[in-house]
């Protein structure tokens, strides 16, 4: 990938993604009845690491978050004082219609029939209208499950920003999409190509950041030979996504410096919001978890604003730069 002469001299952007969703055992099969959203009164832990950068971060919400006013409470003044902004996020195993099957395939809503999908992401924005007062624009698939159809649903229901892709992971296994060739730049998408797609920020990263290469590495069949751990400890091949879970701050500057030097300057850092409080994400178990997933992002943040010379922005505002640069 060459640095492209447009992006040469402007300042790396990065827009911070928050997953806001309800708690739920990631491990355990999919439960309706599971909708807690006690963890909300803790995000301040990550909105003020935010604001210290003058940060805007994304909350996109499910149906549990939207339908509930402790949480709504937390997110209300955020939207109304400008120090956030909202999107929809489709769980659609707790967002009606229950019409599905419940299991792992159904809970990529882009696996869903198109009327399905549109009905349960068309009641998510009532609710989300009704709770907060805001239109949703900007939308990110539960579990990254953008579909085929999903694109014209987005475009149908008025959303200008799609932000599900997640490469260069892979998803099949579980019944997902597959984002292992997905680049990083943004594309416009939908029937009528009004919908900006920005994908989450991850790469293959090292002397041979090869899609075959990572897929053989982690072949079952060669799983005792722990070809990933020993690539990554080489500097060989190692896959990492921009996120204070599961990485430390100094993984995260590997990454963005990484792909910097390969002509990327828009990068996404994404984390899921039940992380705030311990005991509900795999990444956050212990307080030790908690301190450690802070640290993280906290140290990361500052490096991007301070050393990295970052600039903070929005997906909306990426959609108005890319419209006005070609003249839309």
């Amino acid at each position: 990938m060459r640095r492209s002469s447009k992006s040469i001299g402007r300042p790396p952007r990065l827009i911070v993604v928050v997953d806001t969703e309800h708690e739920f055992d990631w491990s355990a099969s999919f439960d309706r009845t599971k909708s807690g959203v006690g963890h909300m009164c803790y995000l301040n832990r990550v909105q003020s690491l935010c604001e210290r950068w003058h940060i805007r971060p994304v909350y996109v919400i499910d149906y549990p978050v939207a339908s509930q006013d402790s949480a709504l409470a937390v997110l209300r003044p955020l939207l109304q004082q400008d120090r956030a902004m909202v999107g929809a996020h489709l769980h659609p195993w707790v967002s009606p219609p229950f019409e599905e099957e419940l299991n792992s395939h159904n809970s990529f809503p882009g696996n869903l029939p198109p009327a399905l999908e549109r009905a349960k992401l068309s009641g998510l924005c009532e609710r989300i209208v009704a709770g907060l007062g805001e239109q949703p624009r900007i939308y990110k698939a539960g579990r990254y499950g953008i579909g085929s159809d999903s694109f014209a649903i987005l475009e149908e229901l008025g959303f200008a920003v799609d932000l599900s892709p997640s490469p260069p992971f892979d998803y099949r296994a579980a019944g997902g999409p597959d984002f292992s060739h997905r680049g990083l730049a943004p594309e416009w998408v939908g029937p009528h190509r009004s919908v900006l797609s920005i994908p989450g920020t991850g790469a293959l990263i090292g002397w041979i950041p090869s899609v075959r290469l990572y897929r053989l590495a982690t072949d079952a069949r060669l799983a005792r030979l722990r070809l990933p751990a020993i690539f990554a400890r080489l500097g060989i091949l190692e896959r990492m996504r921009l996120s204070p879970e599961g990485q430390s701050a100094a993984d995260m500057q590997r990454l963005v410096r990484w792909l910097q030097g390969r002509g990327q300057d828009l990068f996404v850092l994404s984390l899921h919001s039940p992380s705030v409080e311990p005991g509900h994400t795999s990444y956050v178990r212990s307080e030790s978890d908690l301190a450690n997933f802070l640290a993280a992002l906290e140290g990361f943040l500052h490096f991007f604003m301070t050393t990295f010379g970052g600039v903070a922005t929005d997906p909306l505002a990426v959609r108005a730069e890319l419209m006005a640069r070609h003249g839309a």
